[in-house]
């Protein structure tokens, strides 16, 4: 059974249905032929997440997500994805988005990336956010 869970560090719960979040993320995996080990999702603020972003990264920036893959196989995934509440509500007010699709397209594109996809080039990131879009549009919000 794969697990999938949700921490929060120096910020407020904001799922609105965790239940329905973990089936559409285990729903996108299985199609992409790969299992769910664990996935952690760690919702904080964009200090904590700058921290971490200059201490395994040494990039000095605000990020809304960073993903680190532990997976040991191919075919599983295991990871910490986390996810700056900050940035999200930022994003989601520039983009004119509604906070919950914000906050659920930087969820999956932690997950897209341990898929095997990335978004150095201008050509991954469309590409990216091609998927992102996909499988957004399988959620029903």
């Amino acid at each position: 059974m794969p697990l999938i869970r949700f921490f929060y560090e120096d910020v407020h719960e904001i799922l609105n249905n965790p239940q329905q979040t973990i089936e559409w993320i285990e729903r996108i995996v299985e199609n992409e032929g790969k299992q769910i080990t664990h996935i952690n999702y760690i919702f904080c603020s964009d200090e904590y997440l700058h921290t971490l972003n200059l201490k395994h990264l040494n990039h000095d920036f605000y990020t809304d997500v960073i993903t680190f893959d532990l997976s040991n196989e191919a075919r599983t995934i295991e990871a910490d994805i986390f996810i700056s509440i900050d940035r999200v509500e930022e994003n989601s007010k520039s983009l004119k988005n509604h906070f919950d699709h914000e906050l659920h397209r930087v969820m999956i594109h932690g997950v897209i990336h341990l898929l095997g996809y990335n978004d150095k080039s201008e050509e991954d990131k469309h590409v990216m956010r091609k998927k992102e879009d996909s499988c957004l549009s399988l959620y029903q919000f």
